[in-house]
């Protein structure tokens, strides 16, 4: 799916197509994402070292979140310089999907917490290079007055995996080596199909600089003073990752120690409060997305989104019980849909150079990284040491708040 450099033809794109393929990638990305994340690195953790389960939590995914702060952008300009008769994405979007197959079957047999620390990192790398290379397709094929519609799709495509990812993986969890290998296959034959179904002419003949390490090194870097509003951008989003993560990543625990169900129940129950999440989610996913472009106002769902979603992490605190979870499903699920519809586009419109899409939308994957590796430390040491649950919930209102002030500044972006 490579851009035209300046002086090119275009590629031939069918823009429907595109979009229901951008819908399954993302679905398939977020499934592998909230399976393992929310249920079965979780639980795999627990049945190592059930003592220890939430400092072990936390090294694994600080470390899977640490390599992909490192990936992101790094896969973003090598797919910008990548040269090949597939176009500039597709390359790196099969090797990575073949290689998630082999480190999920080498997850499924992790016998130690090492062990099973070094596949999910290896497994994540490769998941994550996939999605990097996928958001690039957004502004590598879409203008501007398009980019809400394209936007909410992608959103859609992350809420349905969000719900395959968290129902299909209790199913896993009785079975692992057929479940982690079914989850690779999957994923490999929905990007497998991304690639054959919306093929590109061939980047060959595409203009690239000499390379250097001085200014492949030095490209990594976006000047705050020239390029503020991606600055800002890239903060909004981060404080929306850290909250939601703040939350959705130790859901599992939440429910056995601050609701206090049994271990059984809480793996039952995750698919229908994450079911519901995804519901509040389509209700205002696609909606919201199709009138920021009519109005070509971003912004302003950002800051909606965020009071919302802060709003909906004061219920549990009034309420720890599992209706007042289902009801933060709901009403979280209504503002994270609004704040997803409109990300990418925003994203995409403040981009320094249209022509290092791939890279500098890298950099902003870091934003969704970042609280991932974050998350564990902040959230153990708010478990264990300041509050428990309830102090991660104050937390997660405060980072939602900031979400929506640091949108405020850009200027580029209406």
């Amino acid at each position: 799916m490579s851009a035209s450099a300046p002086g090119t033809i275009a590629p031939p794109v069918r823009h429907t197509r595109l979009l229901t393929w951008l819908f399954l990638l993302n679905a398939a990305i977020l499934t592998i994402y909230s399976a393992f994340i929310v249920i079965l690195i979780p639980d795999q953790v627990e049945g190592i070292d059930p003592a220890n389960k939430v400092a072990n939590l936390a090294i694994l995914m600080t470390a899977s979140s640490i390599m992909t702060i490192v990936i992101h952008p790094l896969i973003g300009a090598l797919s910008d310089r990548t040269r090949s008769r597939l176009g500039r994405r597709a390359p790196w979007m099969i090797g990575a999907a073949a290689t998630t197959v082999l480190f999920l079957v080498l997850l499924a047999g992790a016998a130690n917490l090492w062990t099973l620390c070094l596949y999910w990192v290896l497994m994540m790398l490769c998941v994550n290079a996939v999605a990097t290379v996928g958001s690039a397709v957004v502004p590598d094929h879409f203008a501007k007055e398009s980019l809400g519609k394209a936007s909410a799709v992608v959103a859609l495509g992350i809420f349905v995996g969000m719900g395959a990812g968290v129902g299909l993986a209790g199913f896993a969890t009785a079975h692992l080596g057929i479940g982690y290998t079914a989850f690779g296959i999957g994923f490999l034959i929905v990007c497998v199909l991304f690639v054959a179904l919306n093929r590109d002419f061939a980047s060959t003949d595409l203009p690239r600089d000499p390379f250097s390490w001085r200014s492949f090194a030095a490209s990594f870097w976006v000047s705050p003073k020239h390029f503020p509003d991606f600055w800002w951008a890239f903060a909004g989003r981060f404080f929306l990752i850290l909250a939601y993560q703040s939350v959705q990543s130790y859901l599992l625990y939440i429910l056995r120690d601050f609701i206090g169900i049994s271990d059984a129940e809480s793996i039952a129950l995750s698919t229908p409060i994450t079911g519901i999440m995804l519901v509040g989610a389509l209700l205002t996913t696609f909606f919201v997305g199709r009138l920021s472009d009519r109005t070509g106002r971003r912004k302003i769902w950002v800051m909606v989104a965020s009071i919302v979603m802060a709003g909906s992490l004061v219920i549990p605190l009034i309420s720890p019980t599992l209706a007042g979870m289902f009801a933060l499903a709901a009403v979280f699920g209504i503002g994270y849909g609004a704040y997803m519809s409109v990300d990418s586009a925003l994203m995409t419109q403040v981009l320094p150079s249209s022509e290092a899409a791939g890279k500098d939308l890298g950099i902003l994957n870091i934003a969704t990284a970042l609280p991932q590796a974050l998350t564990p430390a902040i959230a153990g040491f708010l478990i264990l040491h300041a509050g428990g649950y309830t102090a991660l919930f104050i937390a997660g209102i405060v980072f939602a708040v900031l979400g929506a002030l640091t949108v405020i500044p850009i200027r580029s972006v209406r």
